[in-house]
């Protein structure tokens, strides 16, 4: 789904997560932490959607050339994420259920929003 509120191609990662976390802000989630940092990794945005913690990975790619932005979240990348919300999870204990979410950004800005892009063991 596009979003209206940008009519220039975001061209940074710090453009597309903004890009993302508006996007995201309008369909009703609330912000939490955006770029959450540990030594085990990065999760781009950390979000609440009702009693749901999200951690949201945002990619972007200019074509698919070599693949979608949702393609490049590979098993390696899952399992960094994995690590890193288990981290912020031992610094921020919740109740909250919590999924992995996927931003993929093409090049003229099409959001494609996967829920529950994947599971971790």
């Amino acid at each position: 789904m596009p979003i209206p509120t940008t009519n220039r191609l975001a061209r940074s990662g710090g453009d597309t997560e903004r890009l993302a976390c508006t996007y995201l802000q309008a369909e009703g989630l609330r912000l939490l932490e955006p770029n959450y940092r540990c030594r085990r990794g990065e999760i781009d945005l950390v979000m609440r959607e009702g009693d749901t913690l999200v951690f949201v990975e945002v990619r972007f790619r200019a074509s698919s050339r070599f693949g979608t932005p949702a393609e490049t979240v590979n098993i390696h990348k899952q399992h960094r994420l994995a690590a890193a919300a288990a981290h912020y999870l031992r610094y921020h204990p919740t109740k909250l259920a919590c999924r992995f979410d996927v931003i993929a950004v093409s090049g003229n800005n099409h959001i494609n929003w996967i829920r529950n892009a994947f599971n971790v063991q």
